[in-house]
């Protein structure tokens, strides 16, 4: 029988001044935790697929462990120390062996066959990176997560319209699928809805 595919939903307490400051700058820091938490409720609520097992990758760690704020019922992982490259690459590595992908919180856009392509583009790929419109992705994954090789995620210009392709070089003589562009939200531009595009 094949491992069950794994899917983890990387999310921080959404306090304000902790999580989406940059929007918050635009509409308040009280409005966009706001925004933050439902946008993760309704998130979860449609990816919590059988198809898949979800996995909450959870900042800051014991907060996060503890929060009352996520679904009592799927199981937390601490995201950890060090910058997202370290803690994406250490959530891969916690998973139980088979394909993973590891999603952000801010991504509106998101469906659970978005989830179901890139699963998909697994099966005869060794990795998959869900592009946004600014350089950066809003989807990784590994077909053996578990074992997700050393250089991943190292030299990367987070932040920058260099992410995508600094994490695909991360990669060297793998196999790389990329799937369906999605917007994630950043500024209260963000917000107004635009077609998402197909890979």
């Amino acid at each position: 029988m094949p491992p069950r595919p794994s899917l983890v939903v990387m999310v921080k307490d959404p306090r304000p001044g902790r999580v989406k400051t940059r929007l918050g700058r635009d509409i308040g820091m009280t409005r966009a935790a706001w925004w933050f938490r439902h946008q993760c409720r309704a998130l979860l609520r449609r990816l919590d697929d059988p198809r898949w097992d979800l996995t909450l990758a959870v900042a800051p760690d014991h907060a996060g462990l503890q929060s009352r704020v996520w679904p009592a019922h799927l199981p937390r992982i601490p995201q950890g120390a060090g910058d997202l490259g370290d803690r994406m690459a250490r959530a891969l590595r916690s998973m139980p062996p088979g394909p993973t992908l590891i999603i952000g919180a801010d991504i509106p856009g998101i469906q659970p066959a978005h989830i179901a392509r890139a699963f998909r583009a697994l099966g005869d790929h060794d990795a998959v990176f869900g592009p946004a419109d600014d350089g950066g992705y809003w989807l990784v994954g590994l077909r053996h997560g578990a074992r997700a090789p050393a250089t991943l995620f190292q030299n990367i210009r987070w932040s920058t319209e260099h992410a995508l392709a600094d994490s695909m070089a991360s990669l060297p003589g793998l196999s790389i699928a990329l799937t369906d562009t999605l917007r994630d939200v950043d500024t209260v531009a963000d917000l107004t809805p635009a077609p998402d595009r197909a890979a």
